[in-house]
C-alpha cells in the first residue's frame, strides 16, 4: 500500500489538481491586474480554458499510467475517478466558452468569476479522487462555496443575487446533514475511510449517519423532496452559471454518491435501498409532472434536471459495475445535451435579462435553422429519443440494462422510469413544435449572429450527440473502464436477507487503465 508520507506518491495522486489549482492561482493574478472591464473578463475566461485543456492532459496521463500509486483508502486513482473527471473538464470547457459569449454582449462580469469556476472544479475533482469522508467534505465545501458566489455574479440582477441567497442557505443546511452524518459515522466506526465504512457492522449510530448522509447527498443531487432550490437558482443565475451546475455539479454529486454507497455504506443496503427506491421514484414522476407547466424555458431544463437526478438514482440502485458504466456514460450524454442547450439559449436571448419562454422560440426554424435543429437534438437527448435523440437514448438504455441486471429486483422502478420519460415527452417536443411549426412573431428579436466559441460548443455538443447515437462504442468503452470497489453487502431477495460479493469490479491496483 502506498504511504502518502511520500511527497512523490502525494504528487502523483494529486497532480491534475495540482495542475489546476496552480493554473487557477496565475488566472487570479492576471485577473487582478487586468481590472474589471469587459477584456480582463473574456482573456481570463480564455485563459481558464486553456488551463481545463492542461488538466485534461494531466488527468489523460494519469489514467493512462495506471501504475497503481494512489491505492492508499483515502485516494483512489480508479479508472471511475478519471472518467468523471473528464466529464467534468469537458462541462466546465463547455461553461467557460458560454460565459465568454455572454461576457462579450452583456459586460456584467468581473474577472474573478473564471477564477470561481476553477476553484469549484477542483472541489469536484478533489471529491471524485475521495475514498475519506473528510476528504470528501473539504472538496464538497471548495466546490460549494465557489457556487454559492457564482450564481450571483451578476451583480446587476436582483434575481441573480435572489438565486445565490436561496443556494446559499438551503446548500449550507445540507452540508450541515452531511457534516453531521460523517461525525454519527466515525463515532460508530472510529474512522471515516470509506474501506473501514464498508467493513463495519451496522449499529444504530451508524444507521443514523447513514440517514443523514442521504439527505445531504438528496439536496446535492436535487432528488424530490429535496429538489426546491433548483428551479429558483437555476432560473435566477447566468446562463452560464446554470450550464455548470446542471452539468458538473451534478456530475460531481452523483459520482459522490456512488462511490459512497458502493464503497462505503454497502453494509446497510438493506436499510437505505428502500429509500432510495422510492426517492428515485418520487423524483422522477415529480420532475417530469412539473416540468409540463413550465413556460420558462430555465425553469422547464431545472425540473428536467430533477427527473435526471431521478433516472440516475436507478443506477445507483443496482450496485454493480454495469451501474458505474452507465452513470458514467449517462452524465456524459448529459452534459453534452445540457452545455449544447445553454449554448443555442444564450443565443436566442442576447444577453438579456429576461429568461427565454417557449413562445420566444417560436418561428426560430424559419429565421435560424441551425439553431432550431441544435436545441431539438439536445431536448430529444434529453428525453432518450433514438437516432436523433443521439447518446441520450443510449443513456437510458444502459441504465434500464443495469437495473434489469442488478440482483435486487428493479422492475417496477424500470417501469416508473419508461413512463416518466414518456411523460417528459410532452414539454421537450412542445418546445420543438414551437420551433417549427409556429410563425415567428413579428416582435420578436432576431437572434444575432453566432458567436465563435457558443458556435463551437454548439456543434461539438450536436456532432457528439449525433455521432455516439450511431456509434457509442468510444463512449461506451470508456464507461466500462469506469471501476471502482465495492464493500460486502447484505441484499434482500425475497423477503430474506442474504450476504453477496460484491458485484462492482474491484481492482487490487487502482489504476485502471481505459
Amino acid at each position: 500500500m502506498t504511504d502518502f508520507a511520500e511527497p512523490g506518491a502525494l504528487l502523483g495522486a494529486l497532480l491534475p489538481e495540482i495542475t489546476l489549482l496552480l493554473g487557477t492561482l496565475i488566472l487570479l493574478l492576471v485577473g487582478a491586474w487586468g481590472g474589471e472591464s469587459s477584456s480582463p473578463t473574456r482573456r481570463s475566461a480564455r485563459f481558464a480554458l486553456g488551463i481545463v485543456g492542461v488538466t485534461a492532459v494531466a488527468v489523460v496521463f494519469a489514467w493512462l499510467r495506471g501504475d497503481g500509486f494512489t491505492t492508499d483508502d483515502r485516494l483512489t486513482g480508479d479508472g471511475f475517478r478519471w472518467a468523471i473527471d473528464l466529464v467534468l473538464l469537458l462541462g466546465t470547457a463547455g461553461a467557460l466558452a458560454i460565459f465568454d459569449t455572454e461576457q462579450l454582449r452583456t459586460r456584467a462580469y468581473q474577472a474573478e468569476i473564471p477564477v470561481l469556476m476553477l476553484l469549484a472544479l477542483s472541489g469536484m475533482m478533489i471529491i471524485s479522487a475521495s475514498r475519506d469522508l473528510m476528504f470528501t467534505y473539504i472538496g464538497l465545501e471548495l466546490m460549494s462555496i465557489a457556487v454559492y458566489v457564482l450564481a450571483g455574479a451578476n451583480r446587476s440582477s436582483a434575481r441573480s443575487a435572489e438565486a445565490s441567497i436561496k443556494y446559499f442557505l438551503l446548500g449550507a443546511f445540507a452540508s450541515g446533514f452531511l457534516l453531521y452524518g460523517i461525525a454519527l459515522l466515525y463515532g460508530a466506526v472510529g474512522d471515516t475511510r470509506l474501506s473501514a465504512l464498508g467493513a463495519a457492522t451496522p449499529s444504530a449510530m451508524y444507521l443514523v449517519g447513514v440517514a443523514l448522509l442521504l439527505v445531504g447527498f438528496a439536496f446535492k443531487v436535487g432528488a424530490v423532496p429535496f429538489h426546491l432550490w433548483t428551479p429558483d437558482v437555476y432560473d435566477g443565475a447566468p446562463s452560464p452559471i446554470t450550464a455548470f451546475m446542471a452539468a458538473c455539479v451534478k456530475a460531481s454529486a452523483f459520482a459522490m454518491l456512488l462511490r459512497v454507497m458502493a464503497e462505503g455504506i454497502g453494509p446497510a443496503i438493506v436499510h437505505w435501498h428502500p429509500v432510495v427506491w422510492w426517492l428515485a421514484a418520487i423524483t422522477m414522476v415529480v420532475g417530469n409532472v412539473v416540468a409540463l407547466a413550465q413556460p420558462n424555458v430555465k425553469r422547464m431544463l431545472a425540473y428536467s434536471s430533477i427527473a435526471h437526478s431521478g433516472y440516475l438514482l436507478v443506477a445507483v440502485l443496482a450496485y454493480s459495475q454495469e451501474a458505474a458504466a452507465a452513470v458514467v456514460f449517462y452524465l456524459l450524454a448529459y452534459t453534452l445535451a445540457t452545455i449544447g442547450a445553454f449554448a443555442v439559449l444564450g443565443i436566442v436571448s442576447e444577453g438579456r435579462e429576461t429568461t427565454v419562454t417557449i413562445d420566444d422560440l417560436s418561428g426560430l426554424w424559419h429565421v435560424r435553422p441551425g439553431l432550431a435543429v441544435a436545441l431539438s437534438v439536445c431536448l430529444l437527448a434529453f428525453f432518450g429519443f433514438p437516432i436523433a435523440g443521439g447518446a441520450g437514448f443510449f443513456a437510458k438504455w444502459y441504465v434500464i440494462q443495469a437495473a434489469l441486471a442488478s440482483h435486487t429486483p428493479l422492475t417496477v422502478l424500470v417501469v416508473v422510469l419508461v413512463l416518466a420519460s414518456v411523460v417528459s415527452a410532452g414539454y421537450y417536443l412542445t418546445a420543438i413544435s414551437a420551433m417549427f411549426n409556429r410563425p415567428r412573431p413579428s416582435q420578436l428579436p432576431m437572434p444575432v449572429q453566432t458567436p465563435l466559441l457558443s458556435g463551437i460548443v454548439m456543434v461539438v455538443a450536436v456532432v457528439a450527440l449525433l455521432v455516439l447515437g450511431v456509434f457509442p462504442t468510444p463512449a461506451s468503452r470508456l464507461a466500462a473502464a469506469a471501476t471502482l470497489r465495492a464493500a460486502p453487502l447484505a441484499t434482500p431477495v425475497a423477503g430474506t436477507m442474504t450476504v453477496s460479493a460484491p458485484t462492482v469490479a474491484a481492482t487490487e491496483d487502482a489504476g485502471s487503465t481505459p
